[in-house]
């Protein structure tokens, strides 16, 4: 099934996904979509985004035990990871 619908890029790059594609895809406000580009042009894919903790859960194990007893701040995520390794 080809469906080709046609929308403009706004001076930001943005374009609206016309209603019929939305409305095919499933796509409702909040929904995540990821790009592709192939040699027949660019794909869009309905998707889901979920975090993913830096930390493994002995890490946050000490991290929340050093909370608990002492504040200690870390700079960024490498530097509390080279802190907690040294435990």
């Amino acid at each position: 099934m080809t469906i080709i619908e046609t929308a403009k890029i706004t001076t930001k790059g943005q374009v609206t996904i016309p209603n019929r594609i939305r409305k095919l895809l499933h796509l409702e406000e909040g929904s995540s979509v990821a790009f592709g580009i192939s040699k027949n042009g660019i794909m869009l894919m309905p998707c889901e985004v979920t975090a993913k903790s830096p930390y493994t859960s002995k890490e946050w194990q000490k991290i929340e035990k050093l909370a608990s007893e002492k504040g200690k701040a870390f700079s960024s995520d490498d530097a509390a990871k080279g802190y907690l390794a040294s435990l």
